[in-house]
């Protein structure tokens, strides 16, 4: 999205440059000011709006696959979460196996790479604005 943020930066300086050439008056140029801004505005609210819309598709699919996939990933935590008690009674008993286990698990985790953190990172967080969004709304059921 930055490339069409600078993009439309860019038309707006040429044509902010070209009205101060054709309209010197000043209210003029502030009435032509005053589109352009509307112009940008519209531009980015539907830039949103489309955004949203694919947000909106997924969350009201009739898909199992899809309205499965993010709370698959929360029961994927809280396995994690859960499987600490065992490791800590391990522990307890044999601390070398514990802290192989855990090395092994460390290891494991950053064989992962860095782009697919990356990508599940941002598609949380965007479900995770989009789910909060709607409950401000009062639109979520």
């Amino acid at each position: 999205m930055v490339g069409i943020d600078d993009a439309v930066a860019g038309a707006s300086k040429l044509i902010d440059d070209a009205i101060n050439k054709i309209w010197p008056d000043p209210n003029d140029a502030a009435q032509a000011q005053a589109t352009i801004i509307r112009a940008t505005s519209e531009a980015a609210l539907a830039s949103l709006q489309q955004q949203m819309s694919v947000m909106l598709a997924e969350a009201n699919s009739t898909d199992k696959w899809t309205s499965r996939a993010r709370p698959s990933m929360m029961y994927v935590m809280y396995v994690m979460i859960l499987a600490s008690i065992p490791m800590g009674v391990l522990f307890a008993f044999d601390a070398n196996h514990a802290d192989l286990i855990a090395k092994g698990l460390q290891k494991w985790l950053a064989a992962i790479p860095d782009s697919l953190w990356q990508l599940f990172t941002f598609c949380f967080l965007g479900y995770s604005g989009s789910r909060t969004m709607e409950k401000i709304k009062g639109v979520s059921k």
